[in-house]
């Protein structure tokens, strides 16, 4: 394996979750192959996050009905940033719901877990 490449959710409202991840997160946008779908990508450093407009062949939008009494140990994807606690200000003075944290973990890093606009649980964390 040489390096991850890329993670794909599929979303309800593509302007939404572009806002929230633009806006909120601060991903970059960058261009996109000429699918016969509607999506939008953003670089995280070497990666990338595809989103992808619900349609009749992408499954549904959200990660469903996940049965986690402990949302961290769920199905989740994390960010790096500089200040999580500060971030987690950020978002809920944007009217992001803050599931959990922030929080440090055993290791000193601190989190926090929100969701974005389909349901998708992020974590924004900082070491």
């Amino acid at each position: 394996m040489e390096a991850f490449d890329h993670f794909t959710i599929v979303v309800n409202d593509l302007e939404a979750s572009r806002r929230f991840y633009i806006d909120l997160l601060g991903l970059n946008e960058v261009d996109r192959p000429a699918f016969d779908f509607d999506g939008a990508w953003f670089r995280v450093g070497d990666s990338l996050v595809h989103l992808i407009l619900a349609n009749d062949l992408s499954g549904r939008p959200g990660p469903g009905n996940q049965q986690v009494k402990k949302a961290s140990r769920g199905l989740h994807f994390a960010f790096r940033v500089p200040d999580a606690s500060h971030a987690a200000t950020l978002l809920k003075e944007a009217g992001v719901v803050i599931v959990d944290g922030p929080k440090q973990r055993p290791d000193g890093a601190t989190q926090v877990f929100a969701r974005d606009p389909d349901g998708w649980l992020i974590e924004i964390c900082s070491v």
